[in-house]
């Protein structure tokens, strides 16, 4: 091991003083602007820029061939005496075989279309695409610097302009700096979060544990002080576990500095010290028997909402994921934070209070996977400070997989947008701003501890490209299992794979995001653009979804994130008269039109989700009256999705069925999403709420990735998508009346 150790820092220190020799115009870094033409940035709908990215990828291809005939003067092998008859056999074999293949992925779900509108899915960036290709052909494995000298730089360079965008201070005189790296999926990043901030939790406990036992530890023992939560230092051996369990976590990941220094130690000869006092080593059995007399079992807190790692993280990590307690959410499907109508986290955090039951972390989702809601990030950061002040302490992570990207709006200067010639020019998109309230919450970012990210979605970025930022670098060496100092020298920290859960990774996925952020910067003028774009087509998606229904049809549409005038809790009249706003104002104009409408365009800017997901339930009429049924309105809303998903031909094992609109499903349960949030969109469905226990409710959503889909060569392609969905609906019905 110690040889192996040796040999990771020589190559380091060749590796920095390679780097360092580069030239400023050759170095590749993520600081600088970068390109505003949304055309150039995707192949386009219909290949547009094929062509181009025909060159480009070839050019990927001639310069991997061109290191393999320079690099070394090496004989060759593949000579003309070898092309003989099973040389030939063979690449007609494999001719044959990848086209065959290739005719296969013909069938694949067209992410790319304006007709996709169901999961997180779009059209992938052109130099994301190039990027992954260029690095795969090298096929770098960013476990070491040693095995991808270059694409772990990349990975550096793109986990700090991911905390940059998110709003972390990267200043290098910071004296907390960020960190971040990219992992194979939001899942991961997650575990990895939960991990760092279980191991927070525990760290110092091991502390006085070591600071008891190990000789050289024990004559400073007393010189060591902490910050209390309540402002006052105390002598780190003397705390109560209670009191341990709630150092703030910059406090916690300062001490292993604080201790090498007071006893006169390097940092690897501590590590060594502790290493035998961490719940690394002992594993949680023992650090709860023996460690935490007075305390009861920790917990994780998170939405409703929350993606379905969590528990299954919770799970994994020994924590339990019966431990894992589940906020209700709101109407909005937004974290219910303070206490008012029942269950809250303020509540839950007050019962941990009084229980003396540690909280290891809070999540907060930006933008859930279903609905596309934010919660009450500043909130939650209050309250935490207020919990603080009281002497409960906790991680706050983001969950902000989905989300996290449309921090780039908040980035860079604002784009004046063009001003539109009337309906018979051009159509032009602009980039919508987030909500007041949504922006508040992403401002808040830099204020949580830790955030997923990931690039493979909101970024448009290829599988698997998902990532982690920690507003304290220094959290990540809880979850480092090699001696952090071993990796990297002054400057150079791209050893990527001491940190977190993986081993083996592709040094690709970094590339594809290096690439695409150096050409599409994550401000404004970049991603900003994109995302900004898409929120306004999602916001005119859902104007057309929720009043395509007739009064004449015999089915209702009823949207999830409700219109303003039904949130205020207006009358039937008024909630009709902004239904007709919508129907008349908004839906029928084109872009350039609407732009113009300033009544029409703040209205917009209230309707549909907290992002660009949207959801919304159906219900069928018998002889003019709503079907009061919950089972045959879900079996009516799951016929039209069937009729509106990608599935296997009827007629061909090797097709598939591609709808002219591809949307998807899903529940909202009464033990997840809470009784009274269920009972609601019951009632506004038209179906019954049982006295008794209440039923899972089906409920149909879409995405809206695409930036372009309102302003293509013939205008808003929308209607067409709603065509598609009327005529779903037109063959479900008629089994139903």
């Amino acid at each position: 091991m110690t040889r192996h150790l040796r040999r990771h820092t020589l190559f380091t220190d060749q590796m920095k003083a390679f780097l360092t020799r580069q030239s400023p115009e050759a170095r590749l870094t993520l600081s600088g602007a970068g390109t505003n033409s949304l055309a150039a940035w995707f192949l386009g709908p219909k290949a547009e820029n094929k062509a181009l990215f025909t060159r480009l990828i070839q050019s990927a291809i001639e310069a991997n061939c061109a290191v393999r005939e320079t690099l070394f003067d090496d004989p060759a092998y593949v000579t003309a005496a070898r092309k003989d008859q099973d040389y030939d056999l063979a690449v007609d074999r494999m001719e044959c075989e990848f086209n065959k293949l290739l005719a296969a992925l013909g069938s694949s779900v067209p992410f790319f279309s304006y007709r996709y509108q169901a999961h997180m899915n779009w059209d992938l960036t052109m130099p994301g695409l190039l990027g992954y290709f260029a690095a795969m052909l090298y096929n770098q494995n960013n476990v070491a610097l040693e095995a991808s000298p270059v694409t772990a730089q990349l990975e550096h360079e793109v986990g700090q302009d991911l905390c940059r965008m998110l709003g972390f201070d990267t200043d290098e005189q910071n004296p907390v700096p960020p960190w971040g790296h990219i992992t194979c999926d939001g899942s991961v990043a997650n575990l990895e979060a939960m991990w760092a901030a279980r191991n927070l939790k525990y760290y110092p406990l091991s502390l006085k544990m070591a600071l008891q036992a190990e000789p050289l530890l024990q004559p400073h023992a007393q010189d060591i002080r902490v910050t209390l939560c309540d402002g006052s230092v105390g002598i780190l051996v003397e705390q109560d576990a209670w009191t341990l369990f709630n150092l703030h976590q910059d406090e916690v990941l300062s001490l292993p500095e604080q201790i090498a220094s007071a006893c006169g130690i390097t940092s690897s000869q501590l590590t060594q010290l502790l290493d035998p006092y961490l719940l690394q080593s002992t594993g949680i059995q023992e650090r709860v028997l023996r460690l935490t007399e007075g305390t009861a079992v920790p917990v994780v807190m998170g939405p409703a909402t929350k993606h379905y790692s969590w528990p299954k993280n919770a799970a994994i990590l020994g924590i339990g994921k019966s431990q894992f307690v589940n906020i209700p959410v709101d109407e909005m499907a937004r974290m219910t934070v303070r206490s008012g109508r029942g269950a809250s986290l303020e509540a839950e955090l007050e019962a941990c209070l009084q229980q003396k039951q540690p909280v290891l972390m809070v999540v907060v989702v930006l933008g859930s996977t279903e609905e596309s809601a934010v919660d009450p990030l500043a909130e939650v950061i209050q309250l935490r400070e207020q919990f603080r002040q009281r002497g409960l302490e906790f991680v706050i992570h983001v969950d902000g997989a989905w989300g996290g990207y449309f921090a780039s709006l908040l980035r860079g200067s604002v784009e004046r947008l063009p001003t539109p010639a009337g309906d018979v020019a051009e159509q032009v998109t602009p980039v919508l701003a987030m909500s007041e309230y949504v922006t508040a919450q992403y401002q808040a970012i830099a204020q949580a501890d830790s955030v997923t990210i990931d690039p493979h979605k909101a970024g448009y970025i290829p599988y698997p490209a998902g990532g982690l930022c920690y507003r304290n670098g220094a959290m990540r060496n809880l979850v480092a299992f090699l001696a952090p100092e071993v990796y990297h020298s002054d400057g150079l920290d791209a050893n990527m794979g001491v940190y977190g859960v993986e081993g083996s990774k592709p040094g690709a996925a970094p590339t594809a995001v290096y690439l695409s952020h150096r050409i599409i910067r994550p401000d404004r003028s970049g991603y900003g653009k994109i995302l900004g774009q898409a929120l306004f087509n999602s916001k005119r998606f859902y104007s057309a979804i929720i009043t395509m229904a007739e009064a004449w049809d015999d089915f209702v549409v009823v949207p999830v994130q409700q219109i303003p005038a039904e949130r205020a809790g207006l009358s039937p009249e008024q909630i009709a008269a902004q239904m007709d706003f919508i129907k008349t104002r908004i839906v029928p104009v084109q872009n350039n039109a609407l732009i113009q409408d300033a009544e029409a365009m703040a209205l917009l800017k209230e309707l549909g989700s907290d992002q660009i997901i949207i959801t919304y339930g159906l219900n069928f009429k018998c002889q003019g009256r709503l079907n009061p049924s919950a089972d045959l309105a879900n079996q009516f809303m799951q016929d039209v999705f069937l009729r509106l998903s990608v599935r296997p031909s009827q007629t061909s094992a090797d097709k598939m069925d591609i709808p002219n609109l591809i949307i998807t499903t899903s529940d909202f349960t009464p033990d997840e999403y809470g009784d009274d949030f269920v009972a609601t969109y019951m009632r506004r469905l038209g179906v019954e709420v049982p006295a008794a226990e209440l039923p899972t409710m089906h409920f149909l959503s879409s995405t809206t990735m695409c930036p372009w889909l309102t302003a293509t060569a013939e205008g808003n392609f929308i209607p067409e998508l709603i065509a598609a969905f009327r005529t779903a609906v037109a063959a479900v019905l008629p089994a139903y009346q």
